[in-house]
C-alpha cells in the first residue's frame, strides 16, 4: 500500500466523521496515538507497538486530507532526492544538526 493508496482508503472511510470533527478535532486524536506509540514503544510487545505505529499514520492521513495536502507528493518533494539538509544519501549531517 503506497501513502497515496492510503489517503484514499481513509478519506473513503471517515471522510465524512472527520471533516465535522475538523482539523483542530483530528489533530487532538493525532496526539492521542502519538502517546499511544510512546507508550507502546517503552513497553509494548512487537504487535502493540506495529498497531500503534498503524495508528499514527493512519491518522496523519487524516490530518493531510483535512487540509488536502498529498503525503505521496510532499514527501517526495521533502525526501525524494536524499536528506533536505545535506542533499545526501545517507545523510551526511552532523549529528547534532537536524535532522
Amino acid at each position: 500500500m503506497t501513502l497515496s493508496d492510503l489517503q484514499r482508503l481513509i478519506r473513503a472511510t471517515y471522510d465524512t466523521k472527520d471533516r465535522k470533527r475538523g482539523v483542530e478535532g483530528t489533530f487532538m486524536w493525532f496526539m492521542e496515538e502519538v502517546g499511544e506509540l510512546a507508550a507502546a514503544l517503552r513497553g509494548g510487545n512487537r504487535d502493540e507497538q506495529r498497531f500503534e505505529f498503524a495508528d499514527v499514520l493512519a491518522w496523519l492521513a487524516t490530518l493531510a486530507n483535512c487540509l488536502e495536502i498529498d503525503l505521496d507528493q510532499a514527501v517526495a518533494e521533502k525526501y525524494g532526492k536524499g536528506c533536505p539538509g545535506c542533499a545526501q544519501i545517507p545523510c551526511r549531517c552532523d549529528q547534532a544538526e537536524k535532522p
